[in-house]
């Protein structure tokens, strides 16, 4: 064998390795809790670690409809698709205009945005309580949704602005010399072309918004109304030692998110490769 060719297997084989290592790392306690959703509390007492022998899926039908997972699923549901939407449009829309359009106050709009995401949202929370309650949208799932737009609309525009300013400035004067007005030209050649940085927020902004907590239980109040982590949080009080049933309860949260990664990773993957992410 090429004695050259001895550290550049050893480095592969180290980086194996580790990428193995760490695929473990993160997939223990998925695999974990996915056991124990189908497991009763009696069984996982007996071998914390066993596998399922029989697998109890009558606990995600009494998680979902005794336990009101179904009600806080959908509020979920409800909430962060319509904020991830209207994010993702009016984000991609400003984004384009900032990277493409060099009107006055353009880098100082920016450099707004920016700032707002240094700083923590928490410092946000009383403000816009009290606006909420000003407009009569607390405790309100409409109002809530305004709230994660909010949080999240400065970050998309970050990202997708850094994107949108790499195509190619030829692009858009070939869809001008066809005709295509400004309009146009976002909707058949920015969001397609930049399609990959929008997967990437929309990612982002989804598994964001799904686990989001704070803003949820300070402008949440009424039962009905509650999103997956408050209803979590609620019924893992009530049933603080059914282990069991928790781990049921964890599982349906997840499962959205890993549906959502699975539609979009390599969109995602190719949008944060490609520079979207600065």
């Amino acid at each position: 064998m090429n004695t050259t060719s001895l550290p550049r297997l050893f480095s592969r084989g180290t980086l194996t390795a580790i990428i193995g290592l760490y695929t473990f790392y993160t997939l223990a306690p998925f695999v974990w809790l996915a056991t124990m959703s189908v497991r009763t509390t009696g069984e996982i007492s007996l071998d914390h670690y066993a596998w399922p022998k029989p697998f109890h899926w009558g606990q995600f039908r009494s998680a979902w409809i005794d336990s009101d997972f179904a009600t806080y699923f959908w509020n979920s549901t409800i909430v962060v698709t319509g904020a991830v939407v209207v994010v993702t449009l009016i984000g991609a829309a400003a984004a384009h205009c900032l990277a493409r359009f060099p009107f006055t106050g353009n880098r100082l709009i920016y450099g707004v945005l920016f700032s707002s995401i240094i700083f923590p949202p928490q410092i946000t929370l009383i403000s816009l309580y009290q606006i909420l309650v000003d407009y009569n949208l607390y405790d309100n799932l409409f109002g809530l949704t305004l709230v994660y737009i909010s949080l999240q609309l400065p970050l998309t525009v970050y990202l997708l602005e850094g994107f949108f300013a790499r195509i190619p400035q030829d692009l858009f004067d070939a869809a001008k010399i066809d005709g295509y007005g400004d309009i146009e030209i976002f909707w058949r050649i920015v969001l397609p072309v930049g399609m990959p940085a929008i997967a990437t927020t929309l990612i982002l902004n989804f598994i964001e918004l799904w686990n989001e907590f704070l803003f949820a239980v300070v402008l949440i109040t009424d039962p009905s109304k509650r999103t997956l982590p408050i209803g979590i949080r609620g019924f893992m009080g009530d049933h603080f030692q059914d282990i069991g049933l928790i781990a049921t309860g964890v599982m349906i949260s997840v499962i959205p998110v890993i549906v959502v990664y699975m539609f979009f990773s390599e969109k995602l993957i190719r949008g944060m490769t490609a520079g979207a992410i600065k």
